[in-house]
């Protein structure tokens, strides 16, 4: 018998599979958490990589950063923002952008100063339905953040004219509330547009909640949208079936575009939504983000030789 016979046959031990969060929002938007307590509670949940996906800005990314490097977690540059469309308003994810992009930020700023625009008149409306809040305290709430509508929604809960959060979005705030004031944004093809500028991927998020339903009318929208440069859709999110789930992976391979998923974690008192896990049923498996990144190598190559000169 040879020496190689001899020897015992070892069994490769399979690799733990690696789980991210892939949208998560902080104090510079409308999450409760600083970047750093984001990045700390990731860590700590044992996920190896967090997205940073605030609303319209990039602000908080850096300190994600740092904190990522020293918390030994890998970060992913990130931003959520809105976007009109023929169906009314979307969100979009923009995933391993160029944060020292001058182009996204002057965008960014400019959307920052529309939801500064709608915020007032959506306090108005309140008041019109007999709710007794101020605006000031609107602002209070957010603490020098950019204001939205999750700020608007906790000082309704703090004053108690909603339970939680998800009573105050569905009572007043929603799009179907009396209290909604439509969003005015750049159509999706310049914010597609201006992701893909700055080195990202363009991800149409949680597409449950656009209102097209989940058959012919949203695979005839992304469907136009990859006409404009979408990359990939949210397949995974807190509150997901796995019918919901399987659904939309059909959808993505169906127009040839990539998966994402994450919790919407925004660390709100009361919610039921955890990071990396949303109600205890997420899962965001590591090569999602994997995917993700090579999609943003490939759009920079891009952008090199289309450069001119």
């Amino acid at each position: 018998m040879s020496e190689a016979q001899e020897k015992p046959h070892r069994r490769r031990r399979k690799r733990p599979e690696r789980f991210v969060d892939l949208q998560v929002h902080t104090t510079f938007s409308d999450g409760t958490l600083t970047p750093t307590e984001v990045v700390k509670l990731a860590a700590a949940a044992k996920l190896k990589a967090v997205a940073i996906t605030d609303h319209d800005t990039i602000d908080g990314v850096p300190e994600a950063l740092a904190q990522g490097t020293r918390s030994r977690i890998e970060v992913i540059p990130g931003v959520e923002i809105g976007a009109a469309c023929e169906t009314g308003t979307i969100d979009l994810l923009g995933y391993y952008v160029d944060i020292a992009s001058p182009t996204l930020e002057s965008r960014l700023r400019w959307l920052r100063e529309l939801r500064e625009e709608r915020n007032p008149l959506i306090i108005a409306k309140l008041q019109d339905l007999g709710v007794d809040i101020a605006y000031d305290q609107v602002i209070e709430a957010a603490n020098g953040s950019a204001v939205g509508r999750s700020h608007i929604a906790r000082v309704l809960v703090e004053k108690g004219f909603a339970t939680d959060i998800n009573e105050a979005f569905s009572r007043y705030l929603c799009r179907s509330a009396p209290a909604y004031v439509p969003r005015e944004g750049p159509p999706s093809s310049q914010v597609i547009e201006v992701i893909r500028d700055a080195g990202g991927v363009p991800v149409l998020a949680h597409p449950d909640m656009i209102g097209v339903g989940l058959g012919d009318d949203l695979d005839l929208l992304v469907a136009r949208l990859v006409c404009e440069g979408l990359l990939g859709v949210e397949v995974m999110c807190s509150g997901y079936d796995t019918a919901v789930t399987s659904t939309l992976t059909r959808l993505a391979e169906k127009h040839n575009i990539l998966t994402s998923g994450g919790s919407g974690f925004h660390g709100d008192p009361g919610s039921d939504i955890e990071i990396g896990i949303g109600k205890g049923e997420l899962r965001v498996p590591y090569r999602f983000a994997e995917s993700l990144r090579e999609a943003s190598r490939s759009v920079r190559r891009k952008a090199v030789e289309l450069a001119p000169g």
